[in-house]
């Protein structure tokens, strides 16, 4: 699959958070407590608890995540120019999501059953155990809605949300936008407008101008 041609970037973006150790006696253990959540310019005060709260629950068991990983890593593997969806850490990203907004919860354990159920139909063995050969055989039936057949509509639509989920993660994390080449705004700096456009209009730069506008160190 050409990991791009289906892809677009969303934005979502995650605060960290800290952790502070006190010590209440020298001979004790220290005791780890939770760091205040200051306020940041893209999250209240109650949006840090929430996500507090979101992230110390556990929503998806060991076999789903390993399912996740290996078909976030199908959609983008790593290549020459970045690593892949699990290096960018898609499937937390995933975990998250699912405890974030509940309305992709049953689709998505929904879909990792209807794939595990196909995987047994074809290979006897459940998605996340079966070759890479015929995980690619499995993904190649679903990945393209317009070929796939009419009663792998389930997995269409599982797959289609896995793949807009791992895009999303991927392309917001560091890994991904370094991917896309994306530098953002960075500080320049502006010399002032060129000598031949000043000499063209019979205009110059007045000595503090120069000093305090136009002149910088570099």
């Amino acid at each position: 699959m050409d990991r791009r041609k289906y892809l677009k970037t969303l934005a979502v973006t995650t605060a960290g958070a800290g952790i502070l150790f006190q010590a209440c006696d020298p001979e004790k253990k220290k005791e780890v407590v939770e760091a205040p959540k200051p306020f940041t310019i893209d999250r209240t005060k109650a949006e840090l608890v929430r996500e507090e709260k979101l992230k110390g629950e556990t929503f998806f068991d060991a076999h789903e995540m390993k399912t996740i990983t290996v078909l976030a890593d199908i959609i983008i593997p790593k290549d020459a120019v970045s690593g892949s969806a699990s290096d960018a850490g898609v499937p937390d990203f995933i975990e998250f999501i699912v405890k974030d907004k509940p309305e992709y919860q049953i689709p998505i354990r929904g879909g990792i059953k209807w794939l595990d159920v196909q995987s047994m139909k074809q290979f006897n063995a459940d998605f996340a155990s079966c070759s890479s050969q015929q995980q690619i055989e499995i993904v190649d039936d679903i990945a393209y809605p317009e070929k796939a057949k009419p009663e792998l509509k389930q997995g269409v639509a599982f797959f289609n949300t896995m793949r807009d989920l791992t895009a999303t993660g991927f392309f917001t994390s560091k890994i991904g936008i370094k991917d896309l080449g994306y530098v953002g705004n960075r500080p320049n700096q502006w010399d002032g407008v060129p000598q031949e456009v000043l000499d063209q209009y019979g205009l110059k730069y007045d000595d503090r101008t120069l000093e305090i506008s136009v002149k910088f160190d570099s």
